[in-house]
């Protein structure tokens, strides 16, 4: 029987996986897992090593602060996969967590394929850790046709798949009136994966809410969460007296919402091509500490934090970061919109067109079949 560990760190990362494993399984009936995953991976039966929010940090100073924890953390990771012996590791997204271990497997036994989907942003940062990755890579799955360049230069194996999480779904039957009640408009909003994130912008995000609350009364806001946070982001809600506020963690209901938003307030990620895909208007947001925000302007070679502008090489998409993410200017910039529905329309126009780039509808077909030729 053929063995594959799924490797994440982050429930971005699980959430990709899971997408790409689900289509793999139906392809190869008789294959064993085993994962460092969280609660997507865990839906298809699959056993995680540990809780993902282990190894889920967020900035060079938080990073820094558990250096330790974390080498040890890779290390019994690396131990566990060399015992446990997969024919391949197959690993997702978090380059500083992931590739560290991957590295490590195959340096220790050459003979595990290694599969690495999300390539690190070496258009935005680190060109030269392509360089690296040859040495321990045997493919890697491409979310954006623009990547490939960089790896073919270094003759690294790469396929373009797309994005799995563009592919056109099938509706659902979930009705979203019996979850949105009063017939409101719903304002969809995205404070972020790990409790670092939650904990700055969950605040800035309910002080915008009150501000929307004074001069409308025809919207509920949804807050989009995990399972891990989805009860303490209630709670808080609860705590705020909101009354036109809920947070959900069920995927399907999630996707539900979304495409029946008016609009989104989003933490920068992944998520921004979902919205767009879904065809909202949005604005994205982001915060961190001042020391990050730092080191990281200076390394980076790009204008734009969303990878939607970024590929524009145009500001489509608000972006609202740092001191100019507060809730005075979410509320400005949101309420303005809801004045401006030509701006709006616009918006969605362009992001239409740049996803256009981005979207194969086989695209987890493409990447579980890569992990099929590797068998």
């Amino acid at each position: 029987m053929k063995k594959i560990f799924i490797l994440t760190g982050e429930p971005s990362g699980d959430k990709l996986a899971s997408k790409v494993i689900q289509r793999f399984k139906s392809l190869n009936p008789n294959a064993e897992y085993l994962s460092v995953g969280g609660e997507h991976l865990k839906a298809l039966g699959i056993q995680s090593l540990y809780d993902l929010k282990e190894v889920t940090y967020l900035g060079f100073t938080k990073v820094l602060l558990n250096i330790f924890k974390i080498k040890k953390k890779i290390n019994y990771t690396v131990n566990k996969i060399i015992e446990y012996k997969p024919d391949i590791l197959f690993s997702v997204d978090s380059p500083d967590f992931t590739l560290r271990v991957v590295e490590k497997v195959k340096k220790k036994n050459p003979n595990i394929k290694t599969i690495h989907f999300v390539a690190p942003q070496v258009w935005i940062w680190r060109e030269h850790r392509v360089k690296k990755l040859k040495h321990f890579l045997d493919h890697i799955i491409l979310l954006f046709p623009f990547e490939k360049k960089y790896f073919d230069k270094e003759n690294i194996k790469a396929t373009f798949s797309g994005h799995p999480l563009l592919e056109n779904n099938i509706k659902s039957k979930i009705d979203v009136s019996q979850i949105i009640k009063n017939h409101k408009k719903i304002i969809s909003i995205f404070p972020g994966s790990r409790k670092s994130e939650i904990d700055v912008l969950l605040p800035i995000l309910m002080d915008f809410i009150k501000l929307m609350n004074k001069k409308y009364d025809d919207f509920f806001y949804v807050f989009h969460s995990t399972s891990d946070f989805n009860k303490s982001i209630q709670d808080k809600l609860l705590k705020e007296g909101f009354k036109n506020c809920g947070s959900i963690s069920n995927e399907k209901i999630k996707s539900e919402v979304l495409k029946s938003s008016s609009f989104a307030v989003a933490k920068s990620g992944t998520i921004s091509l979902e919205i767009c895909n879904a065809k909202v208007p949005s604005i994205i947001i982001y915060k961190m500490s001042f020391l990050n925000f730092l080191i990281i302007k200076m390394l980076v070679k790009v204008k734009y934090a969303n990878i939607i502008n970024i590929a524009a090489d145009e500001e489509i998409i608000p972006e609202l970061l740092q001191s100019n993410c507060n809730s005075k200017n979410i509320f400005r910039f949101v309420d303005n919109f809801f004045n401006d529905s030509k701006s709006m329309q616009n918006q969605i126009n362009k992001s239409q067109e740049v996803l256009k780039n981005f979207k194969i509808n086989q695209s987890t077909d493409i990447a579980a079949s890569v992990l099929t030729d590797c068998l």
